[in-house]
């Protein structure tokens, strides 16, 4: 697991390095306020799959440093371009705090911007990701986005959520949230088979601890 440390906890998000036998994997690629593929280590010929779960700023920042990337299909043609009103990368502008540490002399929230990322693969419920040893089918999670994904291997109980689930605050108010589709994504979940669960923030977590978050959640939606 990787993170950004200087930057807001708000937007500081997980990024997680999976290694397969033929090729591996990295499952989201944070604000990208530094580079991050100098950081990601794989044997040289070696392919890496760098899989966006959803089309956040924190979840993308640096996926146009990779050439092998993949990403839902229903926000596909927002790679393209990053749109703002897609990223939200405008929320970042006015961030009070947005970093702890300046990444170089001069360097301003203000003109943060996200470069265009192309998927070369789009990803849809049921689709495998591969990487040999190592089979992950792709969940359509959405609530948090519309677009929202997640790999499980379903073999191993093995759970990349993305911002699906994770062991802090839900965030299910920014204007693309549905709390409905949220409220599904976990009554989903709670039948799902998790064995070890790495989310797109807070601590890992395992099945049981994946069963209370889905379970609150779903009080805290229902309460009047």
């Amino acid at each position: 697991m990787l993170t950004e440390p200087f930057v807001h906890d708000y937007v500081r998000a997980n990024i997680w390095h999976f290694t397969g036998r033929d090729a591996d994997l990295l499952v989201d690629t944070g604000m990208g306020i530094c580079p991050l593929a100098p950081w990601i280590e794989t044997p040289e010929g070696k392919p890496l799959l760098v899989v966006a779960t959803h089309i956040h700023l924190d979840h993308v920042g640096s996926l146009h440093e990779f050439p092998w990337r993949a990403g839902p299909r229903m926000s596909a043609a927002q790679f393209e371009s990053m749109d703002e009103a897609a990223t939200y990368a405008y929320m970042f502008h006015d961030l009070e705090g947005a970093v702890s540490k300046l990444p170089e002399p001069g360097w301003k929230a203000s003109d943060y911007k996200i470069p265009p990322a192309p998927l070369t693969r789009t990803l849809d419920e049921g689709d495998v990701v591969d990487l040999g040893d190592r089979q992950f089918r792709v969940l359509h999670l959405p609530g948090h986005s519309p677009d929202s994904i997640a790999l499980f291997d379903e073999t191993d109980g093995l759970f990349f959520s993305g911002d699906a689930i994770y062991d802090a605050m839900l965030i299910d108010d920014l204007p693309d949230s549905d709390r409905t589709a949220y409220a599904g994504t976990m009554r989903r979940l709670l039948d799902l088979p998790i064995r070890s669960g790495h989310g797109g923030h807070g601590p890992s977590f395992d099945g049981r601890r994946m069963r209370e978050i889905a379970s609150a959640y779903l009080r805290s939606v229902s309460a009047p």
